[in-house]
């Protein structure tokens, strides 16, 4: 049982239900098979205790690397106990492995697989604002979560930058689920008739505002600009389809995995216990259908293929 064990990948999601979590599953269930190594998966449903109680079983049973994926969360008391936990995992020859979190910091041994929230959002809401837009209303703030926190961090660096005051009232908290989008969209047409673009933490946020949209009769992009993030497959099957920042998550994914069972073999060479690798990916933004100049009839059509930019650093 202990030789199989030394043998496993553990693979920690918060859900199961959203649509990029399935490709995030597919990279590291492809690499760890091409690894040989068997690899389990685990649902923790958001639960900071669950989290830390599977982790530990998958300490006692050997598992080469626990893969963390979810939201990371801006509580200290959470980061520590982590790090506690990285550096027992680290002592028994495990590794943990973040996926889209930061850096537990120098006190904490783990391999971050990260990407660019604030660039991805910055590039975006800087399209919208290029295009004219100056009420634009963001859509799935949720507090004390590190995701959210850096795309609202780019979407308000865009407004700086192009001296645009930020309404606060349009940075509205909710779900990533496309029943908050709806709802969300509905109040939004109630109440706020000046806003000319939406930007939608997530597709599925994205994919709920259309639907409000096209209930209301509110052309889109020509009467309302809608964006996403993530570009997971409903992006181009919403109409129209979806300007949105691509995340390449089932390559990461299988990078999450190499970093772990390779580490001492790789570029980012870590030092136990005292040390962190991290691989940060650069997004692009993909340019379709959903957005023109605010209050413009004609709509135009941009079909821009972009390309990943990906750097590796190690910190």
């Amino acid at each position: 049982m202990a030789g199989a064990s030394t043998r496993t990948v553990a693979f920690l999601l918060d859900d199961v239900t959203g649509p990029f979590f399935a490709h995030i599953a597919q990279g590291v269930e492809q690499q760890a098979t091409a690894d040989g190594r068997l690899c389990l998966a685990c649902t923790t449903q958001g639960d900071q205790e669950r989290e830390l109680a599977v982790i530990e079983v998958m300490r006692e049973q050997h598992a080469e690397a626990v893969i963390l994926v979810g939201v990371g969360r801006e509580d200290a008391e959470y980061r520590q106990r982590m790090a506690r936990v990285a550096d027992a995992l680290d002592k028994a020859g495990s590794r943990l492995v973040l996926y889209g979190r930061p850096s537990l910091g120098e006190g904490g041994p783990a391999t971050v697989v990260e990407y660019d929230n604030e660039g991805g959002a910055y590039a975006l809401t800087s399209y919208l604002l290029s295009a004219g837009h100056r009420r634009i209303a963001f859509l799935g703030r949720r507090p004390g979560f590190t995701t959210t926190s850096e795309r609202i961090a780019g979407f308000r660096r865009a407004h700086q930058k192009f001296g645009v005051e930020l309404d606060p009232d349009l940075v509205l908290t909710g779900a990533f689920t496309r029943t908050y989008g709806y709802e969300a969209a509905r109040r939004l047409l109630a109440n706020r008739a000046d806003v000319t673009a939406t930007f939608a933490a997530t597709d599925m946020i994205a994919a709920g505002v259309l639907q409000a949209l096209r209930e209301a009769t509110v052309r889109v992009p020509d009467d309302v600009s809608v964006v996403g993030y993530d570009d997971v497959p409903l992006a181009v099957d919403v109409v129209p389809s979806l300007t949105t920042v691509h995340v390449p998550h089932e390559e990461l994914g299988r990078t999450a995995v190499r970093l772990a069972l390779h580490r001492t073999v790789t570029s980012m060479s870590c030092s136990a216990r005292t040390s962190s690798s991290a691989t940060r990916w650069l997004l692009s933004h993909l340019h379709r259908a959903g957005v023109e100049p605010p209050n413009r009839a004609h709509h135009m059509t941009c079909a821009l293929s972009c390309e990943i930019d990906v750097r590796d650093k190690s910190r």
